[in-house]
């Protein structure tokens, strides 16, 4: 799995526009590849591709030659993946609507890439240089990171990310990250919630941090202010920019605090079970919507695949059914609402707390599916025949063969 660095860009107002020009075009090229797929002019990847080039040589569209060749394929892949998934989601026969393709207008957060030209490091890897006809010129990197430690072969793909406090570069490096864990001989289940963040298998809980709850009064205050701006104004740019820098505050908080703790997890676990929860449909609750968003379960979740892969710990997502009803000492399925925070089972007796019990509850399913899965590949790897009652014979060419009609 590659490896994403960013570092801020630090350049003048007039660098900052082209940047933005750049970024327009990117999103025009986009829109006309989706808008020549639906007129039919494009069928294939490939089309997508040939298409970049008949933008860049239109003098309709002098601005679409000043993009970088390969900045303009990327922009076409965009397009593509946006139709893919839609084709996807039709042949799947999902419910609802399949995402067909839309147009992309003017955001703040938007972002162009480029591939391996259109862009120059430094010596000292601590300038950029886009060479492209935009003329953006020689940008300052601000960050952490140390791109001293990889050949600037292995950086794939550079990426301009704008937002509403700056413009940040995304340095893609073809590296797979590996790290090594001492054996904790521990297994944990994890039941996300609401009241607390989640309840592990042995009764610890996690505090919900709740940042979007926290920064609520602040925010609302900003989005007044903005109301109360005339459209169109200098003034009511400059509020959009503030509340926006204040969701982006909240944003990075959250993200930050569950890399942080997923990270914890997988580092003192040797298994680690989840729910694979729908969150999409469970926000559709009008009531708990904004406690769910601001929970960022499946941003969790993301993160503890992603420790898991390099540390080597198994991060296995079971089914959320009857997690909670059931018993985890008997399996005895006891109805509960919301509201019942307490798990009593009138057939064995036992009792802890409804998030304790579903979180054993997640453990024991998930050690179920991984030693099926193992069996199951096992037996496959050791290349053992079945026995001949269980194999269906195939006829022999004598019998399949067509018998000549009498004379």
């Amino acid at each position: 799995m590659p490896l994403v660095y960013e570092m801020k860009l630090e350049g003048t107002k007039q660098q900052y526009e082209r940047l933005d020009q750049a970024i327009r075009t990117g999103r025009f090229v986009r829109n006309s590849i989706i808008r020549a797929w639906m007129d039919g002019i494009i069928k294939t990847r490939s089309d997508a591709y040939t298409y970049c080039k008949v933008l860049s040589d239109n003098p309709e569209f002098p601005w679409a030659s000043q993009l970088n060749s390969q900045a303009r394929q990327s922009h076409a892949e965009r397009a593509w993946a946006s139709i893919e998934r839609f084709y996807r989601n039709c042949a799947a026969k999902i419910p609802g609507k399949k995402g067909f393709p839309k147009f992309k207008k003017y955001q703040v957060r938007d972002s162009v890439e480029y591939k391996t030209s259109g862009w120059k490091l430094s010596e000292d890897r601590r300038n950029l240089t886009f060479t492209d006809k935009f003329e953006a010129g020689t940008f300052k990197l601000w960050g952490s990171r140390n791109l001293h430690f990889y050949q600037l072969t292995q950086i794939k793909r550079v990426r301009v990310v704008r937002r509403h406090d700056g413009y940040y570069a995304q340095f893609l490096i073809n590296h797979t990250r590996e790290d090594y864990k001492e054996l904790t001989k521990k297994q944990s289940g994890l039941d996300v919630g609401l009241s607390h963040f989640y309840t592990d298998s042995e009764g610890n809980k996690v505090d919900n941090p709740r940042f979007l709850r926290k920064d609520e009064r602040k925010i609302k205050k900003l989005q007044r202010r903005l109301s109360r701006t005339k459209k169109g104004s200098k003034n009511r740019g400059k509020a959009r920019n503030r509340l926006g820098r204040a969701h982006l505050g909240v944003s990075r908080r959250r993200n930050d605090w569950v890399c942080k703790e997923a990270r914890r997890v997988i580092q003192s676990n040797d298994l680690v079970a989840i729910e694979n929860l729908r969150v999409r449909n469970m926000v559709k609750n009008h009531h708990l919507a904004k406690s769910i968003n601001d929970a960022a379960w499946y941003r969790f979740r993301e993160w503890l695949e992603y420790f898991g892969r390099i540390y080597g710990v198994p991060v296995i997502a079971v089914d959320p059914k009857y997690t909670s009803q059931n018993c985890s000492k008997c399996g005895e399925k006891v109805v509960k609402t919301l509201s019942t925070r307490t798990h009593k089972c009138p057939k064995c007796g036992y009792h802890a707390d409804r998030d304790e019990n579903a979180a054993l509850n997640i453990l024991k399913i998930a050690l179920k599916k991984l030693a099926t899965t193992v069996g199951h590949t096992e037996s496959n790897a050791s290349g053992e025949t079945l026995p001949c009652s269980e194999v269906e014979t195939p006829p022999s060419k004598r019998t399949r063969r067509k018998r000549k009609p009498l004379q």
